[in-house]
């Protein structure tokens, strides 16, 4: 955390050929925003991701798969936001392994890079999408900045995502949202029993028990709770700690003061999927609370998160710090 820190390059190269757009700080690579098209992913995404050592903190599967990864929702890929209900689409669970005729799909088009900034201390880029429904209606126009910079061993991506609504969106609560990353099989939690996890469509996913040798993730979160009980708890910020071969690693999120529902829920589960979601409150409060947010035709709202990724196990306070920096970000 020194102020003494030397500057690190950041450099966003354009890859039109491959559609993405490759970040790397001081020369090693650090992410891509990576937008194939619909016929790979509904979404763009962030993805792979790696720690300032170059260690590979996103899971590979579907696109890249590697060896003893778990197999379960196609949909988790890298780094994203999206949300399960908008106007009655899904925009969470769509993916071409889904069966679309049990539900209505929404999609989120890539639709331009409006601006690809790199610096001495960060690099910025902009983007543009379109929000879909399953008869290609536009429901939501979409605008994300993203800023990303680093710190000695810690990278960061700061993610502002501003959604217009094209007609009256509504966007009641659900489970399944918001911003996430699917990680490395190495920073899931141990499980010593199979789960089975279903979306509101009664749609039932089944993640198995799998060999434990080598799974080191925790979670915990500012309120000092940790392990799989985080889920379904407000927090400012969710920190999950980890090791893959000798290199300790944390990736934590961060929720800003001006997002809708702050401190937001967390949809944090054991088996690898990290997950904020400020919209959700109905499902993580037993029904005590619920939001069922709603965007008029001409209104916006705007989504703000930090993420960090570290080559260290990274303290409660160290975090307080960089949550109350970031909170002082417009």
């Amino acid at each position: 955390m020194s102020g003494q820190l030397q500057a690190q390059k950041v450099d966003l190269v354009k890859n039109e050929k491959e559609k993405k757009v490759e970040v790397s700080i001081d020369g090693k690579p650090f992410t891509s925003y990576f937008y194939p098209g619909e016929d790979v992913l509904k979404k763009a995404v962030l993805y792979p991701v790696m720690t300032a050592k170059g260690t590979l903190v996103t899971r590979g599967w579907p696109l890249d798969p590697r060896p003893g990864e778990r197999v379960d929702h196609p949909h988790h890929v890298g780094i994203w936001l999206n949300y399960e209900d908008v106007n009655g689409n899904d925009y969470w669970n769509n993916s071409d392994a889904v069966d679309h005729a049990k539900r209505a799909y929404g999609t989120i088009v890539h639709t331009g890079i409006t601006s690809v900034k790199s610096g001495k201390n960060k690099g910025e880029l902009t983007v543009t999408a379109d929000w879909v429904d399953k008869d290609r209606t536009l429901t939501l126009k979409e605008t994300t900045t993203y800023v990303f910079s680093a710190k000695g061993d810690m990278r960061f991506i700061d993610r502002s995502t501003t959604l217009t609504a094209v007609i009256d969106a509504a966007m009641p609560d659900i489970k399944d949202g918001m911003y996430a990353i699917r990680v490395a099989r190495e920073l899931e939690l141990p499980s010593n029993k199979p789960e089975i996890f279903t979306d509101a469509a009664g749609i039932a996913t089944k993640v198995p028990v799998m060999n434990n040798t080598g799974i080191t993730g925790n979670y915990r979160n500012s309120n000092g709770i940790e392990g799989e009980a985080v889920w379904a708890k407000r927090a400012i910020w969710c920190n999950l700690t980890g090791k893959i071969k000798d290199e300790n690693i944390s990736i934590a999120m961060i929720d800003h003061p001006k997002n809708v529902g702050y401190p937001s829920y967390w949809h944090a589960r054991g088996y690898g999927l990290f997950a904020v979601n400020p919209l959700g409150q109905k499902a993580f409060s037993d029904g005590k609370e619920v939001l069922n947010f709603k965007l008029k035709k001409g209104e916006s709202t705007t989504f703000r998160y930090r993420m960090v990724i570290a080559s260290e196990h990274l303290s409660d306070s160290a975090l307080n710090t960089i949550a109350a920096d970031f909170g002082k970000t417009k």
